[in-house]
This record gives structure tokens, C-alpha cells and sequence, in this order.
């Protein structure tokens, strides 16, 4: 899967019922709940680096990038937007 289809998936999701679906549940709840869940993901992420193992990194890796792209979609922003800011800063 790539980021792209993973991110469209979700902006079909937030359009879903709450009731089927956890993004559109976890967007209901509002920008700063979807903000509360990228916090706690990337504290999970530094955790699982220092002494977890990579499978558990990657886990929590996945879970902080889906995560991510649910504040962007949220926010009306794309993962181009990052991919975007870090050409600029290659310069």
C-alpha cells in the first residue's frame, strides 16, 4: 500500500458513520482529539525505540503515520504538503 492510497482511504473515511468507522469517529471527536492521538502515538514511537524491538517500532511507526495523515486530512492539508516542505528544505 502506498501513502497515497492509504491517505485517500481515510478521506473517504471521515465522510463514513462514526458508528463504522474509527477515523470518522476519531475526526467526529475534533481536531484536538486527532491532536491528542498524534502525541501519544510518537511517545509510543520513542518508546519503542529505545528497547522494544523493530517489530514493535514499526507497529507504532504505522499506528503515528496513519495517525498523521488523519490530522492532515482533517486539517485540508496533503502528504504532498510534507513531501512539499522537504524539497524546499534539500535547497
Amino acid at each position: 500500500m502506498e501513502i497515497e492510497e492509504l491517505f485517500a482511504t481515510i478521506q473517504e473515511r471521515l465522510h463514513a458513520s462514526p458508528e463504522e468507522s474509527y477515523t470518522a469517529r476519531l475526526a467526529a471527536e475534533g481536531e484536538d482529539e486527532v491532536i491528542k492521538k498524534v502525541g501519544e502515538e510518537a511517545i509510543e514511537v520513542v518508546l519503542a525505540a529505545g528497547r522494544q524491538g523493530d517489530q514493535r517500532l514499526v507497529s507504532e511507526l504505522a499506528d503515528l503515520t496513519y495517525h498523521i495523515l488523519v490530522l492532515l486530512a482533517v486539517r485540508g492539508l496533503t502528504p504532498a504538503d510534507i513531501l512539499t516542505e522537504l524539497e524546499n528544505r534539500r535547497r
